[in-house]
């Protein structure tokens, strides 16, 4: 599987642009391809995707971690130039919603073969936990309901291989030692000491970054 950062607070690849927020793709053989959040501004959104060369009516899922505008706040704009998606949003946020294409998530579920959601977690948040050869790849939008609760959820589809994504305050640093692949990115705010503790197995994030698993 390929997880390419489109929206960080920082940047990897020269040339893009970082801001406040978080967006990934995920490609998986056999799979089409998934949008994990939207990052905050879709103008943003939009010139860091034709960079990375990613064409955004390749893509027929986005996955809504949470409301909060960090996260949802290019949604719009994706949805300008390519309507014709399933979107799977919380639960909390999905209520009302008639709209084609909009499915409401509350506990766990298969997307696609070896690709779930956690299910909304503490009435705030959904992450996706993807099957590979190597273990579960977990995919977080900020941690709010705890890295503790996210990996326990996420460990009914197998053992954790790797964290991707935003951790916010998360500091239960030995929740990581089983990991072989940790890449802390957003909100998270103890990045210096997850690499410190774990130097071999941490992964640099920011707008640009290519993970291949």
């Amino acid at each position: 599987m390929k997880i390419t950062l489109i929206y960080d607070n920082e940047t990897y690849k020269e040339g893009l642009q970082a801001d406040w927020g978080f967006s990934c793709l995920v490609e998986i053989e056999n799979t089409p391809r998934i949008l994990f959040d939207t990052g905050t501004n879709g103008a943003i959104l939009l010139s860091n995707m034709k960079k990375l060369k990613i064409d955004p009516a390749s893509i027929q899922d986005v996955v809504i971690s949470h409301a909060h505008f960090d996260h949802v706040g290019g949604l719009s704009a994706f949805l300008n130039v390519n309507s014709d998606v399933s979107i799977y949003v919380p639960a909390s946020i999905g209520r009302g919603h008639s709209e084609k294409g909009v499915i409401s998530v509350s506990g766990p579920m298969e997307i696609y073969k070896n690709v779930f959601s956690t299910g909304e977690l503490d009435n705030i948040e959904q992450s996706m936990a993807i099957k590979t050869d190597d273990g579960i790849v977990v995919i977080a939008g900020c941690s709010h309901p705890g890295m503790a609760h996210i990996l326990a959820v996420a460990s009914q589809f197998g053992k954790v291989y790797a964290v991707v994504g935003g951790l916010h305050g998360f500091n239960e640093y030995d929740l990581f030692k089983d990991l072989k692949l940790i890449c802390p990115a957003h909100c998270t705010q103890h990045k210096r000491e997850i690499k410190s503790l774990y130097p071999d197995r941490y992964v640099e994030g920011g707008a640009g970054q290519v993970i291949i698993i």
